[in-house]
Formats: C-alpha cells, structure tokens, sequence
C-alpha cells in the first residue's frame, strides 16, 4: 500500500493542529511552519503525478477494509494533477500571505492549512460521503478565510456565500441519501456498477439524485445561474485567500467530471450522459455572463472575479463535448487558468497598494509607483489569460475549438470562445488604462512593492511559461489523464478485488 497516498490530507491536517496549539507562538514560527508544509506538499505531489502516470491505480484502504467496504482514497492522473496545482497555488499564496495579510486576524496559517486539507481529500476521496465530509472542511475554512480582515464589504460577501454554500451542502445530503437508499453504497467506484444494473423504475429516481449533484457542483463551481455569489466573495478577499480561492471553483468541476464519468458513464445504461445536454448550454451561457460582468465591472479585482466566471465556463465548453479530446483541452485550460488568475489577484493587491485610498477602483488615482515592473506583470497576465500567443491560454483554446466535431456545436462555440476572449481582453485593457495610463495629478507617495510580494505573483505568472516550454509532455499527460477517465474497467476492478 502507498501510504504516500494520504500524506496530502495527513501534512496540512497535523500542520493546521500544531499551529492551533502553538496559538501564542511568534508569528515567525507560525510562518516558517506553515510555509514548510506547503511547500513540501509540492515534491509530493510531484511523487504522486509520477506514479499515477504509471497508468496503474492506486487505491489507499484505511482500516484495510477492502473496497466497498470503509474510508477509500483513489490516485489516478486527474487527481494527482489537481492535486499537483493545487500545491504550488498555495505555496506561492502563502509566501505572499506572510508578508503581512495574515496578520490581520488571528489563525490565518491554521485555517489555510485546513482549507488545503478539505481541497486534498475531495482530489482524494473515493466515496460521495467523504466527498461531502472534505467539501465542508475546505468550506468552514473558507467562510473564516474570506472574512479574515474584517470590513463591511467582507461581511456582507460572506454572508451571500455562507448561507448559498449551506444551502448546497443540504441539497447534496439529499442527493447523497438518495442514491444510498437506492443503491446501499456511496462508494463511486461501486456506484458505478449499481446504477448501471439498477431496476429500470428506478433510474428516474437515480436521475433525480444525479441532477441534484450538478446543482450542488454548479453551485461550488460557479456555472450560471449559480454563480453570483463568486464575484463579490472573490473580490473582497484578501489577495492570497483570492489566489488561493481559483482552486475552489475548480473543484466544482471536477466533481462534475468524475461523478458524471464515473457514476453516470460509460457504465450507467440508459442515465449514460445524462447531463450533457445541460452542461452546453450552461457552458455558453456562464461564459457570456462572465464575460458581460468583465465589462461591466468598475474594480480591478472585481473583473478579475469575472474572468474566474469565464474560465469556468471554458472549462465546461470542454467537459461537454463528452470526449477525450475534449476532457484533455478542458485539463490543459485548468491548469492554465488556475495559475494565472491566482497570480493576477496577486498583481491586483501589489497595484491597489501604490494606488492610495482609490486602490483597485477604476478611478483616476495617483500613479502607481513601479508602472514599469508592474504594468509589465499585468500585461503578462492579462494577455495570457485572455488566451492570446506566446502564452498557455492560447494552446488550451486552440486544444477546445480542435476538439470540437463539424456542425452546429463547431457554429455554437466557436463564436462564443472567440468574442469571448476578445471581451476578457477588452475588460483587461479598460482596467490596465484606467490603472497606468489615466493617473491624477496626485504626488504618488506609496513605497515600493516588497519583492517577496512581486516573487510570489512572478512565481504564478510564469506557470503560463512553464506550461508552454512543457506542452507537448502535459498535453501528453492530459490526454491519457482523459483517456483513463473514460475507461472505466481498470476502475470496476477495484471492487471485483483488482484494485492496489
């Protein structure tokens, strides 16, 4: 057994108790403990991508109860590369933290920690229940994260996105104690199995539970009409929490994918695809709506939020094209645009500090002090994720719209990615004009960015570099990440007794 396989959730679950122990601790322990465990989480990750690349499952049994019986956590491609992402979004999210935002509340680095655990075991899990279990410890962490800061804006964003994001966790208990009452398992791989041979005047029912899923996915992964809670929550978090925050509608998304090709795949019978013919048009529509409130945004951080909006719907155009080469540009898209857009919420905070009281409103303000340094990480970014050349936004559009088959689909989303994309890059250069090139007569009086700060942004940013230079072996990755998910043979053996 890897027991390597549960270090993810087991590091930041013993980091985030020591931190809440050593409570009256210097801050300078609390930082250098902290930022070691996350940072180790990246060799890690490292560790689990190559092994899961081996194409051989892997299976952790706590309690050594075999499957479907007990706590089982499942390693494949996908959730060794979000597991991957994940750590060296919050390492560079929490080297910028320790420059000064967590010390406007009291246990940021133990919350942070907590928050990574809940996001580790949902990569991890292999059952709906703990599914569940990590996605309200990720969430308890988050509500006391946005509001870390205090301020009315937080409060009122955090009450819109506690009470949504309860409501959500109800309807998945619905939905969860539907399918345990209809099935005896909540065991994913097993579920699999029990839907595909379920009575056939059941599968309305089992319909039912499943649509109740994409609800609560749609809601955690901001797909409209769901998604109105995300931009001012994102917008009034501190700059890390932000950062750390492009993860989290991801996981929305993956959900979707790996209850929907697993549970309700190839296997399910007649509830095979069942939601395809809904993630198109919500697709579509969570793109344009992103897009819209982009343009129409009058905060930095604000558009930012927006464009989160727009990734989502992206990455969903992918997913529902139902194919291989759909699912590996969605895979590609993510990576991407996770990175980015946690590396301009950095940029954003750097920017909003050397704009005085204005900070990230789109109003005339002094100067910033560095425009050189940061109006060139700003371009870098908002370039990038607009999805124009040299950088990787560009090979993840290019990888959809090849993905997409001739016809009416071709007609449908070409147009929408490409208008678009050129409404993100609209926005951004609304936003990057406002910021550096309509300045008051106001001395500017701000200091300069601590470059630790400027590190932690650079260190995001240049994700877009590193996948571009790597391409052709991620694009490998992701392809066979893909093929594997739909492949669902090697995953039935795990019950039928061949899992590791």
């Amino acid at each position: 057994m890897n027991h390597a396989m549960i270090l993810p959730i087991l590091l930041p679950l013993f980091t985030g108790c020591a931190l809440l122990l050593l409570h009256r601790a210097s801050l300078r322990v609390k930082r250098l403990l902290s930022l070691v465990a996350t940072w180790l989480l990246v060799p890690l990750s490292l560790w689990l991508l190559a092994v899961a690349d081996t194409g051989v499952l892997q299976v952790y049994r706590l309690g050594d109860w075999a499957p479907p019986f007990g706590i089982m956590l499942l390693l494949d491609r996908l959730s060794a590369l979000m597991l991957l992402v994940t750590s060296w979004l919050a390492g560079f999210a929490v080297l910028y933290a320790c420059r000064g935002d967590d010390e406007r509340g009291p246990n940021f680095h133990a919350l942070f920690q907590f928050q990574l655990m809940g996001i580790n075991g949902a990569f991890l899990t292999g059952d709906l229940f703990n599914l569940f279990v990590f996605f309200e410890v990720l969430l308890i962490s988050s509500y006391a994260l946005l509001l870390h800061g205090q301020g009315a804006r937080r409060v009122q964003a955090g009450i819109h996105y506690v009470v949504l994001n309860l409501l959500g966790s109800s309807l998945f208990l619905i939905g969860v104690s539907m399918l345990y009452g209809l099935t005896g398992t909540l065991n994913m791989v097993d579920l699999a199995i029990r839907v595909g041979a379920a009575d056939p005047a059941d599968a309305p029912l089992l319909a039912a539970a499943g649509y109740l899923l994409l609800v609560v996915f749609g809601l955690k992964g901001a797909i409209l009409p769901l998604y109105f809670w995300l931009p001012r929550a994102y917008a009034s978090a501190t700059a890390p929490v932000a950062a750390l925050f492009a993860i989290m509608t991801k996981l929305g998304l993956y959900a979707v994918v790996r209850v929907f090709t697993l549970i309700y795949g190839s296997e399910a019978g007649t509830l095979e695809g069942m939601v395809l013919d809904w993630l198109w048009p919500l697709s579509m529509l969570t793109l344009v709506g992103g897009v819209l409130g982009a343009l129409a945004a009058q905060n930095l951080q604000l558009v930012l939020s927006y464009l989160v909006v727009v990734s989502v719907g992206t990455l969903l155009a992918g997913v529902a094209l139902g194919s291989e080469t759909g699912l590996a540009a969605a895979l590609y898209y993510l990576l991407h645009s996770t990175l980015i857009s946690g590396g301009l919420f950095l940029v954003a905070d750097l920017i909003a500090r050397q704009r005085g009281d204005a900070a990230g409103e789109l109003v005339s303000a002094p100067a910033v002090r560095q425009p050189l340094m940061l109006g060139a990480m700003f371009f870098a970014g908002a370039i990038s994720i607009a999805g124009l050349p040299p950088f990787s936004g560009f090979i993840g559009k290019l990888m959809l719209l090849r993905a997409v088959p001739t016809g009416l689909d071709a007609a449908l989303l070409w147009p929408v990615v490409l208008i678009g994309g050129l409404g993100m890059l609209i926005a951004l250069n609304r936003a990057g004009s406002m910021v550096f090139w309509r300045a008051s007569d106001a001395a500017t009086v701000a200091t300069p960015a601590d470059p630790v700060r400027v590190a932690a942004a650079v260190g995001l940013l240049l994700g877009s570099l590193v996948m571009v230079g790597a391409a052709n072996p991620i694009q490998a990755y992701v392809q066979a990440a893909a093929a594997q998910l739909f492949d669902l043979m090697p995953y039935m053996q795990i019950i039928q007794g061949g899992g590791a």
